[in-house]
């Protein structure tokens, strides 16, 4: 049953992982690669503030506002310096690793002592505290986003993604919104790792190596499963996210060790793609076969 909880507490976590990369992958189609150095960066960033002595709603609160600027540094080196996004993300990662650990002065903090988000709300167990915690967050950070994208900024922010000609046919600055998108997407990842941080009650900087992956995972799978039910893109990351730490409970009760979960994480991705393109062709073929 502790597994279970832990699943399904991990899963809502790296649900809200899984939306600030569905903006930049799904709604705006660039391949940010910051990710991997900003969910450390929100991890490292809560444990600073927290041990400053911070309330840890203010500090979880200014982690996503302080993350944001790491989206700004990412499209500074793309759309100021022309920097291709791919190698943007690279380079944003790279910097954010040595500003990493120069926030605490060392690789990883331990948080045992220090009061959480989670310590603000109790019934009796400890694992239901914690899942009602974040489900609080998960559907407030969901209703915000959805609420966003239903917005004019919203729809130009996908309207980008789609065609940005037409964005500028319309008067309007598709940079902008390209800006707006990476320090939303980079804010949420943030708050994601500063979240995993208080639940695991310690922040590092081996939180990052893969956590793209892990996103790309949750909204592939959401993606793959739902994708003929009428459902927001959010609510498929959500599921996608809870699917995937599923998958891993299963993993490890099968026998793997923790270690071997990154594996497992490529697997799953490659897994899904290759059923993606073969369902993709074979759709294809029968179209083709019925105009014949």
């Amino acid at each position: 049953m502790n597994l279970i909880y832990t699943t399904i507490e991990q899963g809502l976590i790296y649900t809200i992982l899984g939306i600030g990369v569905f903006l930049t992958y799904k709604v705006l189609d660039i391949a940010d690669l910051s990710v991997d150095s900003t969910f450390p960066f929100g991890a490292l960033l809560f444990a600073k503030l927290a041990t400053l002595g911070l309330n840890p709603i203010l500090g979880t609160v200014g982690t996503f506002v302080l993350g944001t600027l790491t989206g700004l540094l990412a499209a500074v080196l793309c759309i100021g310096l022309k920097i291709k996004p791919l190698l943007a993300g690279i380079l944003n990662m790279t910097i954010l690793y040595s500003i990493n650990l120069r926030i605490n002065g060392k690789a990883n903090v331990s948080l045992g002592q220090t009061d959480t988000i989670f310590d603000y709300f109790t019934v009796g167990n400890r694992y239901w505290d914690r899942i009602i915690v974040m489900v609080i967050i998960v559907v407030i950070v969901k209703i915000l986003v959805d609420i966003y994208l239903k917005t004019e900024s919203g729809y130009m922010l996908v309207a980008t993604g789609d065609n940005k000609s037409l964005v500028r046919s319309l008067g309007e600055s598709a940079n902008k919104y390209v800006i707006i998108g990476l320090m939303l997407s980079n804010g949420l990842v943030a708050l994601s790792g500063a979240l995993l941080s208080q639940s695991q009650k310690f922040a590092d900087m081996q939180m990052g190596p893969g956590t793209i992956v892990i996103a790309l995972a949750s909204i592939i799978i959401g993606d793959t499963i739902f994708r003929y039910r009428n459902i927001r893109g959010t609510t498929r990351v959500l599921m996608g996210a809870i699917i995937y730490k599923l998958i891993n409970a299963i993993a490890l009760e099968a026998g793997l060790q923790p270690s071997d979960f990154k594996m497992v994480t490529g697997i799953i991705v490659v897994l899904f793609i290759a059923y993606n393109n073969t369902y993709a062709s074979w759709q294809i073929k029968k179209i083709s076969r019925r105009r014949l």
